[in-house]
Protein backbone atom coordinates (compact mmCIF):
# COMPACT_ATOMS: atom_id res chain seq x y z
CA UNK A 1 0.00 0.00 0.00
CA UNK A 2 1.13 3.51 -0.59
CA UNK A 3 0.72 6.67 1.26
CA UNK A 4 -2.19 7.97 -1.17
CA UNK A 5 -3.80 4.67 -0.52
CA UNK A 6 -3.37 4.92 3.27
CA UNK A 7 -4.69 8.65 3.14
CA UNK A 8 -7.98 7.76 1.25
CA UNK A 9 -8.80 4.51 3.58
CA UNK A 10 -7.93 6.32 6.60
CA UNK A 11 -10.85 8.90 5.53
CA UNK A 12 -13.69 6.41 5.25
CA UNK A 13 -12.83 4.58 8.44
CA UNK A 14 -13.10 7.65 10.43
CA UNK A 15 -16.62 7.73 8.83
CA UNK A 16 -15.95 10.01 5.47
CA UNK A 17 -19.02 9.00 2.89
CA UNK A 18 -18.67 11.47 0.49
CA UNK A 19 -16.35 13.47 -1.45
CA UNK A 20 -16.42 16.44 -4.24
CA UNK A 21 -13.32 17.58 -6.59
CA UNK A 22 -11.97 17.82 -10.20
CA UNK A 23 -9.59 14.92 -10.58
CA UNK A 24 -6.44 15.41 -12.02
CA UNK A 25 -2.82 13.46 -12.18
CA UNK A 26 -2.22 14.47 -8.71
CA UNK A 27 -5.17 13.49 -7.15
CA UNK A 28 -6.33 10.58 -8.54
CA UNK A 29 -5.20 7.86 -6.30
CA UNK A 30 -6.26 9.25 -3.08
CA UNK A 31 -9.62 9.94 -4.94
CA UNK A 32 -9.84 6.32 -6.09
CA UNK A 33 -8.98 5.10 -2.63
CA UNK A 34 -11.66 6.99 -0.91
CA UNK A 35 -13.93 5.53 -3.42
CA UNK A 36 -12.93 1.77 -3.04
CA UNK A 37 -13.12 2.38 0.72
CA UNK A 38 -16.76 2.74 0.60
CA UNK A 39 -16.89 6.91 -0.24
CA UNK A 40 -19.19 8.27 -2.90
CA UNK A 41 -17.06 10.62 -5.20
CA UNK A 42 -19.03 13.52 -6.83
CA UNK A 43 -17.51 15.15 -10.21
CA UNK A 44 -18.11 18.55 -10.44
CA UNK A 45 -16.92 20.56 -13.70
CA UNK A 46 -14.86 23.34 -11.74
CA UNK A 47 -12.53 23.03 -8.42
CA UNK A 48 -14.72 26.14 -7.08
CA UNK A 49 -17.88 24.59 -7.41
CA UNK A 50 -16.94 21.07 -6.07
CA UNK A 51 -15.57 23.22 -3.09
CA UNK A 52 -19.20 24.89 -2.05
CA UNK A 53 -20.42 21.43 -2.67
CA UNK A 54 -18.33 19.98 -0.01
CA UNK A 55 -19.17 23.56 2.12
CA UNK A 56 -22.66 22.91 1.59
CA UNK A 57 -22.91 19.04 2.39
CA UNK A 58 -21.09 19.30 5.32
CA UNK A 59 -23.46 22.00 6.49
CA UNK A 60 -26.24 20.19 5.57
CA UNK A 61 -25.79 16.66 6.51
CA UNK A 62 -23.70 17.93 10.41
CA UNK A 63 -20.52 15.47 8.39
CA UNK A 64 -17.18 16.76 7.81
CA UNK A 65 -16.84 17.78 4.46
CA UNK A 66 -14.19 16.50 2.03
CA UNK A 67 -13.02 18.27 -1.40
CA UNK A 68 -9.90 16.52 -3.08
CA UNK A 69 -7.93 19.16 -6.24
CA UNK A 70 -4.73 18.95 -7.89
CA UNK A 71 -1.90 20.37 -7.20
CA UNK A 72 -1.27 24.18 -7.57
CA UNK A 73 -4.27 25.20 -10.11
CA UNK A 74 -6.78 22.80 -8.70
CA UNK A 75 -6.20 24.68 -5.36
CA UNK A 76 -6.10 28.27 -6.85
CA UNK A 77 -9.16 27.27 -8.67
CA UNK A 78 -11.33 26.13 -5.79
CA UNK A 79 -10.01 28.78 -3.20
CA UNK A 80 -13.29 31.16 -3.19
CA UNK A 81 -15.19 27.95 -2.09
CA UNK A 82 -12.16 27.23 0.42
CA UNK A 83 -12.35 30.66 1.81
CA UNK A 84 -16.34 30.47 2.52
CA UNK A 85 -16.22 27.81 4.48
CA UNK A 86 -12.96 28.74 6.68
CA UNK A 87 -14.99 32.16 7.66
CA UNK A 88 -17.70 29.95 8.44
CA UNK A 89 -16.05 27.55 10.14
CA UNK A 90 -17.61 25.12 8.20
CA UNK A 91 -15.29 20.89 9.07
CA UNK A 92 -13.92 20.71 5.52
CA UNK A 93 -10.87 18.62 4.54
CA UNK A 94 -8.96 19.53 1.53
CA UNK A 95 -7.36 16.96 -0.01
CA UNK A 96 -4.49 18.90 -2.17
CA UNK A 97 -2.26 17.14 -3.85
CA UNK A 98 1.23 19.07 -3.72
CA UNK A 99 4.36 19.15 -6.22
CA UNK A 100 7.37 17.52 -4.75
CA UNK A 101 9.55 19.48 -2.35
CA UNK A 102 12.44 18.48 -4.89
CA UNK A 103 10.32 19.70 -8.06
CA UNK A 104 11.26 23.38 -7.23
CA UNK A 105 10.68 24.34 -11.26
CA UNK A 106 7.27 22.52 -11.30
CA UNK A 107 4.79 24.57 -13.24
CA UNK A 108 2.39 23.61 -10.36
CA UNK A 109 4.07 24.69 -7.89
CA UNK A 110 2.80 27.65 -5.42
CA UNK A 111 2.83 27.94 -1.87
CA UNK A 112 -0.04 26.09 -0.52
CA UNK A 113 0.70 26.74 2.92
CA UNK A 114 0.60 30.54 2.47
CA UNK A 115 -2.65 30.15 -0.25
CA UNK A 116 -4.32 28.23 2.79
CA UNK A 117 -3.36 30.36 5.98
CA UNK A 118 -4.04 33.80 3.48
CA UNK A 119 -7.83 32.94 3.48
CA UNK A 120 -8.10 31.74 7.10
CA UNK A 121 -7.90 27.82 6.52
CA UNK A 122 -5.53 25.43 8.56
CA UNK A 123 -2.61 23.93 6.72
CA UNK A 124 -2.02 20.68 7.50
CA UNK A 125 0.66 17.90 5.60
CA UNK A 126 1.36 13.98 5.21
CA UNK A 127 4.75 14.62 5.65
CA UNK A 128 5.80 10.57 5.03
CA UNK A 129 4.87 6.81 4.87
CA UNK A 130 5.64 6.42 8.45
CA UNK A 131 3.42 9.28 9.83
CA UNK A 132 0.34 8.92 6.93
CA UNK A 133 -2.10 7.59 9.09
CA UNK A 134 -1.35 9.84 12.26
CA UNK A 135 -1.38 13.27 9.90
CA UNK A 136 -4.62 12.15 8.28
CA UNK A 137 -6.06 11.61 11.52
CA UNK A 138 -4.71 14.97 13.19
CA UNK A 139 -6.25 16.92 10.22
CA UNK A 140 -9.83 15.17 10.69
CA UNK A 141 -9.53 16.10 14.52
CA UNK A 142 -8.93 19.20 13.48
CA UNK A 143 -11.46 19.94 11.20
CA UNK A 144 -13.91 17.94 13.35
CA UNK A 145 -13.25 18.92 16.65
CA UNK A 146 -12.10 22.72 16.11
CA UNK A 147 -15.00 23.28 13.22
CA UNK A 148 -11.63 24.44 11.06
CA UNK A 149 -11.32 24.03 7.48
CA UNK A 150 -8.27 22.17 6.32
CA UNK A 151 -5.61 22.04 3.30
CA UNK A 152 -3.72 18.64 3.68
CA UNK A 153 -1.16 18.80 1.69
CA UNK A 154 -0.14 15.48 -0.14
CA UNK A 155 2.95 16.11 -2.00
CA UNK A 156 3.54 13.78 -4.70
CA UNK A 157 6.33 11.87 -3.68
CA UNK A 158 4.95 11.09 -0.47
CA UNK A 159 1.88 9.70 -2.04
CA UNK A 160 4.04 7.04 -4.10
CA UNK A 161 5.62 5.67 -0.80
CA UNK A 162 5.17 2.54 -0.02
CA UNK A 163 4.11 1.70 3.31
CA UNK A 164 6.04 -1.26 5.36
CA UNK A 165 2.89 -3.48 5.96
CA UNK A 166 -0.58 -2.89 7.47
CA UNK A 167 -1.46 0.19 8.62
CA UNK A 168 -2.41 1.07 11.75
CA UNK A 169 -6.22 1.88 12.16
CA UNK A 170 -7.21 5.21 12.82
CA UNK A 171 -8.39 6.30 16.96
CA UNK A 172 -9.86 8.73 17.58
CA UNK A 173 -10.30 9.94 21.43
CA UNK A 174 -13.64 10.52 23.11
CA UNK A 175 -13.78 14.65 23.91
CA UNK A 176 -16.51 16.05 26.15
CA UNK A 177 -18.18 19.12 25.30
CA UNK A 178 -16.57 22.01 27.05
CA UNK A 179 -18.79 22.91 30.46
CA UNK A 180 -19.67 26.39 31.69
CA UNK A 181 -18.28 27.56 34.81
CA UNK A 182 -20.83 27.46 37.76
CA UNK A 183 -20.10 30.98 38.47
CA UNK A 184 -20.52 32.18 34.63
CA UNK A 185 -24.31 30.11 34.72
CA UNK A 186 -25.08 32.34 37.83
CA UNK A 187 -24.34 35.13 36.30
CA UNK A 188 -26.40 34.86 33.18
CA UNK A 189 -29.07 33.74 35.69
CA UNK A 190 -29.20 36.78 37.58
CA UNK A 191 -29.85 38.60 34.34
CA UNK A 192 -32.38 37.13 32.96
CA UNK A 193 -34.27 37.00 36.48
CA UNK A 194 -34.52 40.40 36.38
CA UNK A 195 -35.05 41.07 32.42
CA UNK A 196 -38.75 41.52 31.60
CA UNK A 197 -37.91 41.73 27.96
CA UNK A 198 -34.75 39.12 27.12
CA UNK A 199 -34.35 37.85 23.79
CA UNK A 200 -32.47 35.00 22.56
CA UNK A 201 -30.55 34.77 19.52
CA UNK A 202 -29.51 31.93 18.19
CA UNK A 203 -26.27 30.98 15.63
CA UNK A 204 -24.71 28.55 13.72
CA UNK A 205 -23.30 27.61 17.47
CA UNK A 206 -26.69 26.51 18.55
CA UNK A 207 -27.90 24.30 15.67
CA UNK A 208 -27.56 21.15 18.00
CA UNK A 209 -29.19 23.22 20.81
CA UNK A 210 -32.74 23.44 19.61
CA UNK A 211 -34.18 21.94 22.39
CA UNK A 212 -32.14 23.33 25.30
CA UNK A 213 -32.92 26.49 24.14
CA UNK A 214 -36.81 26.74 24.09
CA UNK A 215 -36.90 25.17 27.12
CA UNK A 216 -34.63 27.56 28.79
CA UNK A 217 -36.62 30.19 26.96
CA UNK A 218 -39.95 28.85 28.48
CA UNK A 219 -38.36 28.78 32.35
CA UNK A 220 -37.42 32.63 31.78
CA UNK A 221 -39.94 34.22 29.25
CA UNK A 222 -37.24 34.98 26.47
CA UNK A 223 -38.39 35.88 22.78
CA UNK A 224 -36.73 33.41 20.37
CA UNK A 225 -34.94 34.58 16.97
CA UNK A 226 -31.72 33.41 14.73
CA UNK A 227 -28.50 35.34 13.15
CA UNK A 228 -29.57 34.21 8.82
CA UNK A 229 -27.01 30.89 8.81
CA UNK A 230 -28.99 29.20 11.77
CA UNK A 231 -32.86 30.17 10.30
CA UNK A 232 -35.24 27.50 10.82
CA UNK A 233 -33.81 26.57 14.29
CA UNK A 234 -37.53 27.98 15.88
CA UNK A 235 -39.62 27.53 12.95
CA UNK A 236 -43.00 26.23 14.87
CA UNK A 237 -42.40 27.83 18.08
CA UNK A 238 -45.49 30.54 18.80
CA UNK A 239 -43.06 32.62 20.10
CA UNK A 240 -40.28 32.49 17.43
CA UNK A 241 -39.24 36.00 15.62
CA UNK A 242 -37.52 33.77 12.79
CA UNK A 243 -34.59 36.13 11.74
CA UNK A 244 -32.33 38.80 13.31
CA UNK A 245 -30.77 41.52 11.56
CA UNK A 246 -31.55 43.02 7.88
CA UNK A 247 -34.02 39.72 6.84
CA UNK A 248 -35.60 40.60 10.35
CA UNK A 249 -39.60 41.78 9.71
CA UNK A 250 -40.87 45.13 11.16
CA UNK A 251 -42.35 43.56 13.98
CA UNK A 252 -38.88 40.92 14.95
CA UNK A 253 -36.97 44.34 14.49
CA UNK A 254 -39.19 46.32 16.79
CA UNK A 255 -39.33 43.42 19.46
CA UNK A 256 -35.59 43.16 19.43
CA UNK A 257 -34.98 46.58 19.73
CA UNK A 258 -36.85 47.14 22.84
CA UNK A 259 -35.34 43.57 24.57
CA UNK A 260 -33.77 44.88 27.81
CA UNK A 261 -31.27 41.66 27.62
CA UNK A 262 -29.84 39.86 24.36
CA UNK A 263 -28.28 36.48 24.57
CA UNK A 264 -26.52 35.65 21.86
CA UNK A 265 -25.97 32.01 21.77
CA UNK A 266 -23.36 30.74 19.15
CA UNK A 267 -23.72 33.55 17.20
CA UNK A 268 -20.96 36.43 16.24
CA UNK A 269 -23.59 39.57 16.93
CA UNK A 270 -21.86 41.20 14.02
CA UNK A 271 -23.32 43.82 12.02
CA UNK A 272 -25.23 41.84 10.00
CA UNK A 273 -27.65 40.29 12.81
CA UNK A 274 -27.70 43.36 14.64
CA UNK A 275 -27.72 45.64 11.91
CA UNK A 276 -25.07 47.61 12.86
CA UNK A 277 -26.25 47.94 16.70
CA UNK A 278 -29.45 49.99 15.79
CA UNK A 279 -30.81 45.93 17.32
CA UNK A 280 -29.51 46.93 20.19
CA UNK A 281 -31.49 48.95 22.83
CA UNK A 282 -29.28 51.70 24.71
CA UNK A 283 -30.41 50.51 28.39
CA UNK A 284 -29.73 46.73 27.12
CA UNK A 285 -27.31 44.39 28.56
CA UNK A 286 -25.52 41.58 26.01
CA UNK A 287 -24.57 38.37 26.84
CA UNK A 288 -22.08 35.83 24.11
CA UNK A 289 -22.34 32.47 24.40
CA UNK A 290 -19.68 30.73 22.81
CA UNK A 291 -17.30 27.55 22.63
CA UNK A 292 -14.96 30.03 20.95
CA UNK A 293 -13.11 32.48 24.08
CA UNK A 294 -11.92 34.86 21.21
CA UNK A 295 -15.24 35.23 19.76
CA UNK A 296 -17.04 36.95 22.18
CA UNK A 297 -16.78 40.65 22.05
CA UNK A 298 -15.20 40.04 18.74
CA UNK A 299 -17.76 42.34 17.24
CA UNK A 300 -19.04 44.16 19.70
CA UNK A 301 -19.06 45.04 23.80
CA UNK A 302 -20.57 42.35 25.99
CA UNK A 303 -21.80 42.95 29.22
CA UNK A 304 -21.35 39.03 29.81
CA UNK A 305 -19.50 36.55 27.82
CA UNK A 306 -19.96 32.52 28.84
CA UNK A 307 -17.35 29.96 27.46
CA UNK A 308 -19.30 27.30 27.21
CA UNK A 309 -21.23 24.49 24.89
CA UNK A 310 -24.24 26.30 23.86
CA UNK A 311 -26.30 23.18 25.10
CA UNK A 312 -24.92 22.53 28.24
CA UNK A 313 -25.32 26.04 29.06
CA UNK A 314 -28.76 26.30 28.94
CA UNK A 315 -29.71 23.46 29.93
CA UNK A 316 -27.35 24.32 33.22
CA UNK A 317 -29.41 28.20 33.00
CA UNK A 318 -32.62 25.97 33.22
CA UNK A 319 -31.34 24.18 36.34
CA UNK A 320 -30.61 26.80 38.20
CA UNK A 321 -33.73 29.01 37.51
CA UNK A 322 -35.60 25.75 38.85
CA UNK A 323 -33.15 25.51 42.03
CA UNK A 324 -33.97 29.34 42.61
CA UNK A 325 -37.94 28.34 42.15
CA UNK A 326 -38.37 31.18 39.54
CA UNK A 327 -40.32 31.18 36.66
CA UNK A 328 -40.10 35.06 35.14
CA UNK A 329 -42.93 36.18 32.35
CA UNK A 330 -40.15 38.13 31.18
CA UNK A 331 -41.81 38.94 27.18
CA UNK A 332 -43.93 36.57 26.64
CA UNK A 333 -47.36 38.68 26.87
CA UNK A 334 -50.34 37.38 25.91
CA UNK A 335 -50.57 40.48 23.53
CA UNK A 336 -47.09 39.73 22.06
CA UNK A 337 -48.33 36.17 20.79
CA UNK A 338 -51.29 37.51 19.08
CA UNK A 339 -48.99 39.75 16.92
CA UNK A 340 -46.62 37.54 16.36
CA UNK A 341 -49.13 35.00 15.01
CA UNK A 342 -50.55 38.02 12.67
CA UNK A 343 -47.03 39.95 12.13
CA UNK A 344 -44.61 37.87 12.54
CA UNK A 345 -43.84 36.68 8.54
CA UNK A 346 -43.01 38.22 5.93
CA UNK A 347 -46.13 37.39 3.76
CA UNK A 348 -48.01 39.36 6.45
CA UNK A 349 -46.63 42.72 5.77
CA UNK A 350 -48.37 44.49 2.93
CA UNK A 351 -46.43 46.09 -0.20
CA UNK A 352 -47.35 47.46 -3.50
CA UNK A 353 -47.27 45.12 -6.19
CA UNK A 354 -44.33 46.58 -8.38
CA UNK A 355 -45.24 44.11 -11.36
CA UNK A 356 -45.64 45.29 -15.20
CA UNK A 357 -46.74 43.75 -17.84
CA UNK A 358 -42.90 41.77 -18.47
CA UNK A 359 -41.48 41.19 -15.17
CA UNK A 360 -43.18 40.48 -11.92
CA UNK A 361 -41.73 41.46 -8.44
CA UNK A 362 -39.61 39.64 -6.95
CA UNK A 363 -41.62 39.80 -3.44
CA UNK A 364 -44.77 38.54 -5.50
CA UNK A 365 -42.15 35.17 -7.19
CA UNK A 366 -41.51 34.52 -4.21
CA UNK A 367 -45.01 34.39 -2.24
CA UNK A 368 -46.51 32.16 -5.28
CA UNK A 369 -43.62 29.79 -5.39
CA UNK A 370 -43.54 29.40 -1.79
CA UNK A 371 -47.30 28.13 -1.94
CA UNK A 372 -46.32 26.04 -4.79
CA UNK A 373 -43.65 24.20 -3.19
CA UNK A 374 -43.87 21.34 -1.03
CA UNK A 375 -42.98 22.32 2.70
CA UNK A 376 -40.59 19.63 2.62
CA UNK A 377 -37.71 21.70 1.48
CA UNK A 378 -34.09 22.67 1.30
CA UNK A 379 -33.46 26.54 0.39
CA UNK A 380 -29.62 27.41 -0.80
CA UNK A 381 -29.67 31.38 -1.70
CA UNK A 382 -26.84 32.78 -3.54
CA UNK A 383 -25.41 36.62 -2.82
CA UNK A 384 -26.73 39.97 -4.40
CA UNK A 385 -29.32 42.45 -4.48
CA UNK A 386 -32.00 39.81 -5.03
CA UNK A 387 -31.20 37.28 -2.04
CA UNK A 388 -33.30 38.51 0.64
CA UNK A 389 -36.89 37.55 -1.53
CA UNK A 390 -36.30 33.95 -1.08
CA UNK A 391 -34.28 34.39 2.64
CA UNK A 392 -37.72 36.13 3.65
CA UNK A 393 -40.59 34.82 1.52
CA UNK A 394 -39.76 31.38 1.32
CA UNK A 395 -40.10 28.89 4.40
CA UNK A 396 -37.97 26.49 5.84
CA UNK A 397 -38.85 23.05 7.73
CA UNK A 398 -36.05 23.84 10.20
CA UNK A 399 -32.65 24.55 10.78
CA UNK A 400 -31.30 21.84 8.16
CA UNK A 401 -33.82 23.32 5.16
CA UNK A 402 -31.26 26.61 4.80
CA UNK A 403 -28.32 26.71 3.54
CA UNK A 404 -26.55 30.04 3.45
CA UNK A 405 -22.64 30.15 2.22
CA UNK A 406 -22.50 34.18 2.61
CA UNK A 407 -19.45 34.62 4.69
CA UNK A 408 -17.92 36.03 2.10
CA UNK A 409 -20.23 37.63 0.15
CA UNK A 410 -19.20 35.93 -3.08
CA UNK A 411 -21.84 35.68 -5.63
CA UNK A 412 -21.52 32.48 -7.83
CA UNK A 413 -21.79 29.85 -5.43
CA UNK A 414 -25.51 29.18 -5.09
CA UNK A 415 -25.96 26.90 -6.95
CA UNK A 416 -23.24 24.67 -6.26
CA UNK A 417 -24.70 24.80 -2.15
CA UNK A 418 -27.58 23.57 -3.39
CA UNK A 419 -26.65 20.42 -5.21
CA UNK A 420 -24.26 20.06 -1.80
CA UNK A 421 -27.05 20.36 0.32
CA UNK A 422 -29.53 17.96 -1.91
CA UNK A 423 -27.36 14.97 -1.71
CA UNK A 424 -27.08 15.35 2.37
CA UNK A 425 -30.92 15.69 2.06
CA UNK A 426 -32.13 13.49 -0.79
CA UNK A 427 -35.23 13.65 1.21
CA UNK A 428 -36.23 17.10 0.20
CA UNK A 429 -36.50 19.32 -2.63
CA UNK A 430 -34.30 21.17 -3.52
CA UNK A 431 -34.19 25.04 -4.14
CA UNK A 432 -32.00 27.11 -4.99
CA UNK A 433 -32.15 30.63 -5.65
CA UNK A 434 -30.19 32.76 -7.48
CA UNK A 435 -28.99 35.83 -9.56
CA UNK A 436 -28.42 36.09 -13.06
CA UNK A 437 -25.13 37.28 -12.58
CA UNK A 438 -24.31 34.45 -10.07
CA UNK A 439 -26.62 32.23 -12.22
CA UNK A 440 -23.99 32.62 -15.16
CA UNK A 441 -20.92 32.35 -12.53
CA UNK A 442 -22.14 28.66 -11.94
CA UNK A 443 -23.35 27.79 -14.79
CA UNK A 444 -21.26 24.87 -15.72
CA UNK A 445 -22.50 23.13 -12.61
CA UNK A 446 -25.88 22.81 -14.37
CA UNK A 447 -24.46 19.64 -15.86
CA UNK A 448 -23.45 18.42 -12.87
CA UNK A 449 -26.92 18.56 -11.30
CA UNK A 450 -28.19 16.90 -14.57
CA UNK A 451 -25.71 14.06 -14.29
CA UNK A 452 -26.64 13.28 -11.16
CA UNK A 453 -30.24 13.37 -11.72
CA UNK A 454 -31.41 15.85 -8.66
CA UNK A 455 -35.17 16.99 -8.44
CA UNK A 456 -34.15 20.75 -8.01
CA UNK A 457 -36.19 23.49 -8.77
CA UNK A 458 -33.55 26.98 -10.07
CA UNK A 459 -34.55 29.72 -9.86
CA UNK A 460 -33.03 32.45 -11.31
CA UNK A 461 -33.84 36.75 -10.11
CA UNK A 462 -32.95 38.08 -13.37
CA UNK A 463 -32.65 41.14 -13.24
CA UNK A 464 -29.70 41.53 -16.23
CA UNK A 465 -27.20 43.55 -13.97
CA UNK A 466 -25.53 43.44 -10.68
CA UNK A 467 -28.14 45.10 -9.51
CA UNK A 468 -26.69 45.77 -6.50
CA UNK A 469 -24.41 48.55 -7.91
CA UNK A 470 -26.65 49.69 -10.03
CA UNK A 471 -29.11 50.61 -7.05
CA UNK A 472 -25.89 51.92 -4.86
CA UNK A 473 -23.94 53.84 -7.43
CA UNK A 474 -27.31 55.14 -10.20
CA UNK A 475 -29.16 57.51 -7.88
CA UNK A 476 -25.88 59.48 -7.50
CA UNK A 477 -25.55 59.81 -11.63
CA UNK A 478 -22.74 57.43 -12.36
CA UNK A 479 -22.53 55.50 -15.26
CA UNK A 480 -23.96 52.19 -14.92
CA UNK A 481 -22.98 50.20 -18.48
CA UNK A 482 -20.04 48.33 -16.23
CA UNK A 483 -22.81 46.36 -14.34
CA UNK A 484 -25.74 46.18 -17.01
CA UNK A 485 -26.29 43.46 -19.65
CA UNK A 486 -28.38 42.32 -22.00
CA UNK A 487 -31.03 39.93 -20.98
CA UNK A 488 -29.98 36.42 -21.31
CA UNK A 489 -32.14 33.50 -22.26
CA UNK A 490 -31.09 31.82 -19.36
CA UNK A 491 -34.00 29.43 -20.06
CA UNK A 492 -32.88 28.31 -23.42
CA UNK A 493 -29.21 27.69 -22.05
CA UNK A 494 -30.45 25.29 -19.15
CA UNK A 495 -32.52 23.33 -21.71
CA UNK A 496 -29.01 23.03 -23.77
CA UNK A 497 -27.68 21.22 -20.27
CA UNK A 498 -30.40 19.08 -20.21
CA UNK A 499 -33.01 21.06 -17.35
CA UNK A 500 -36.47 21.43 -17.63
CA UNK A 501 -36.78 25.51 -18.09
CA UNK A 502 -39.20 28.21 -18.31
CA UNK A 503 -39.51 31.99 -18.44
CA UNK A 504 -41.73 33.56 -15.87
CA UNK A 505 -42.95 37.09 -16.94
CA UNK A 506 -46.28 36.96 -14.82
CA UNK A 507 -47.30 34.96 -11.97
CA UNK A 508 -49.71 32.78 -14.29
CA UNK A 509 -46.27 31.29 -16.31
CA UNK A 510 -45.54 29.59 -12.89
CA UNK A 511 -48.79 26.89 -14.07
CA UNK A 512 -46.17 24.69 -15.28
CA UNK A 513 -44.11 24.28 -12.15
CA UNK A 514 -47.03 22.19 -11.17
CA UNK A 515 -46.41 19.79 -13.67
CA UNK A 516 -43.18 19.49 -13.20
CA UNK A 517 -43.58 19.12 -9.40
CA UNK A 518 -46.54 16.07 -10.29
CA UNK A 519 -43.37 14.18 -11.58
CA UNK A 520 -41.24 12.38 -12.53
CA UNK A 521 -38.85 15.37 -11.74
CA UNK A 522 -35.97 13.57 -13.30
CA UNK A 523 -34.33 16.61 -14.49
CA UNK A 524 -34.04 20.16 -12.92
CA UNK A 525 -36.38 22.61 -13.14
CA UNK A 526 -34.92 26.82 -13.71
CA UNK A 527 -37.19 28.86 -13.61
CA UNK A 528 -35.71 32.35 -15.22
CA UNK A 529 -38.24 35.16 -13.79
CA UNK A 530 -37.60 38.35 -15.27
CA UNK A 531 -38.28 40.47 -12.60
CA UNK A 532 -38.87 44.04 -11.78
CA UNK A 533 -35.95 46.06 -10.26
CA UNK A 534 -37.29 49.39 -9.50
CA UNK A 535 -35.36 50.37 -6.37
CA UNK A 536 -32.80 48.58 -4.10
CA UNK A 537 -33.02 46.22 -1.32
CA UNK A 538 -32.86 47.77 1.88
CA UNK A 539 -30.39 44.72 3.34
CA UNK A 540 -28.09 45.64 0.66
CA UNK A 541 -28.43 49.35 1.86
CA UNK A 542 -26.92 48.25 5.07
CA UNK A 543 -24.24 46.58 3.70
CA UNK A 544 -23.16 49.20 1.48
CA UNK A 545 -23.40 51.36 4.87
CA UNK A 546 -21.46 48.96 6.46
CA UNK A 547 -18.17 49.09 3.95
Amino acid sequence: MNVAEAVGRTLAALGVDRAFGVVGSGNFHVTNALVAAGAQFVAARHEGGAATMADGYARTSGRVGVLSVHQGCGLTNALTGITEAAKSRTPLIVLAAETASAAIRSNFRVDQDALATAVGARPERVHSAATAVDDTVRAFRLATEGRRTVVLNLPLDVQAAEIDGEPPAPRLPAISPVAPSPAAVRDLVDRLVTAQRPVFIAGRGARHAAAELRALADSCGALLATSAVARGLFHDDPWSLDVSGGFATPLAAELISAADVIVGWGTALNMWTMRHGTLIGPDCALVQVDLNGEAIGAHRPVDLGVLGDVAMTAEAARGELADRGTHPAGYRDPKVRERIAREGSWRDVEFADQSTSDTIDPRTLSIALDRLLPDERVLAVDSGNFMGYPSMFLRVPDENGFCFTQAFQSIGLGLATAIGAALARPDRLPVAALGDGGALMGIAELETAVRLGLPMVIVVYNDHAYGAEVHHFGPDGHRLDTVEFPDTDLAAAARGFGCTAITVRTEADLAPVRGWLAGPRTAPLLIDAKITSTEGAWWLVEAFRGH
